[in-house]
């Protein structure tokens, strides 16, 4: 049984490599771009999450049982994507979101504290978040695509079409309806 080459760049682990790196082919290169594009997106996705949640929450006006539905459908998804992110950056070797301080220090996505916004506004909002998330995502696939990492690829695959259905739901729900 023959090994494979070792790349004449390899060095020394890191101490977070020596206690925290899962081994993996992708190399060195891969496994910190990967990593902090993919921590990066779980930032995002966390702030869309409770701003998804908050808007939920505070849902009023004529249409309120549908955006409440609606929106509480959009935060499961979205929080769906967490695990499935920060274990992906796990299994390539690198480390991820440890608490909120560290969201905040890395979201895009802008938090809205606002006491009172209206409903077309907080649709608006999300829509605008969701298609910065796309933009991300498409972002983060063409990196992981570069490296050849088939699985985060695929995994991002998944999320940009979740997201754009999201974008699509928000725009439409927000949209004055057209009397024909």
């Amino acid at each position: 049984m023959t090994r494979p080459p070792i790349s004449e760049t390899t060095s020394a682990p890191t101490v977070s490599e020596r206690f925290l790196g899962t081994p993996t082919d992708l190399g060195r290169d891969a496994t910190r771009d990967i990593s902090a594009a993919l921590t990066a997106i779980l930032a995002d996705v966390f702030a869309l999450y409770f701003k998804t949640k908050n808007f939920h929450w505070h849902m009023s006006g004529h249409h309120f049982r549908d955006y409440h539905l609606l929106l509480d459908e959009q935060s499961d998804q979205i929080f769906g994507m967490t695990d499935l992110l920060a274990e992906r950056t796990r299994k390539l070797g690198g480390t991820t979101i440890r608490s909120i301080s560290d969201v905040a220090r890395r979201q895009r996505i802008l938090d809205n504290n606002a006491a009172y916004v209206d409903p077309t506004g907080m649709l608006a909002e999300l829509h605008g978040d969701n298609k910065l998330l796309v933009s991300e995502l498409r972002r983060v696939h063409e990196l992981c695509a570069s490296y050849n990492d088939v699985a985060s690829t695929s995994l991002v695959e998944v999320w940009i079409d979740e997201t754009e259905r999201r974008c699509w739901f928000l725009y439409e729900s927000g949209r004055p309806a057209k009397v024909m």
